[in-house]
């Protein structure tokens, strides 16, 4: 039986799923995704491939995974912001378009437009998927206080947005020191859409 890092099995498993984020990190600077299987995976996260498997049944799974665990922190801020009720609609929209594009500055949330959702990178499978239902809230809340306009299906209306985000998230990846000017962008272009 394999010996344990960390004080319990979960710090254990937690130590090897940041093996795993850091080996796909390294390996997505060195070649292609597609190129990538979990042979390489595995290696380079030092663990034997039979084990890789324990963790996810394929590369796909494994990248849902990741991507998942990587997003989180981003799912969590995003969370916070929509949460202060008391703040002005738009003022929580600048700072959740801020929080989604620096979240792709990360390779592993990069990744999500490569899975294959059923209903794309914004359906229930993803992990941004809680990102988009609190966007919905903020926009909803937006227009009951007449800070937005009234855009009819709030749903749709997110999703048509999301496309911005999607490009400034594409353009992120190619560049991210185009950070601060694709949030500009992003921003001026979703509030306007917004606006009363």
């Amino acid at each position: 039986m394999p010996r344990i890092r960390g004080a319990s099995i979960e710090e254990h498993h937690e130590m090897v799923w940041a093996d795993l984020a850091e080996a796909m990190r390294q390996l997505l600077l060195e070649r292609d995704y597609d190129s990538i299987n979990m042979g390489h995976i595995a290696a380079r996260a030092g663990l034997a491939r039979n084990t890789l498997y324990n963790y996810a049944p394929d590369k796909s799974a494994l990248v849902l995974a990741l991507t998942r665990h990587a997003g989180q922190p981003a799912v969590e801020r995003v969370a916070a912001i929509a949460e202060c009720s008391a703040d002005p609609a738009a003022e929580r929209m600048r700072e959740i378009i801020a929080a989604v594009l620096e979240a792709f500055t990360d390779q592993l949330v990069q990744l999500m437009f490569r899975l294959p959702f059923a209903e794309g990178p914004k359906g229930p499978d993803s992990p941004f998927h809680a990102i988009v239902v609190e966007i919905e809230n903020v926009v909803r809340a937006g227009i009951e206080r007449g800070e937005f306009r009234e855009v009819g299906d709030v749903h749709l209306a997110v999703e048509l947005l999301s496309g911005v985000m999607r490009a400034g998230a594409e353009r992120i990846g190619r560049d991210p020191a185009v950070l601060a000017a694709t949030v500009r962008a992003a921003r001026e272009v979703i509030l306007a859409s917004l606006a009363p």
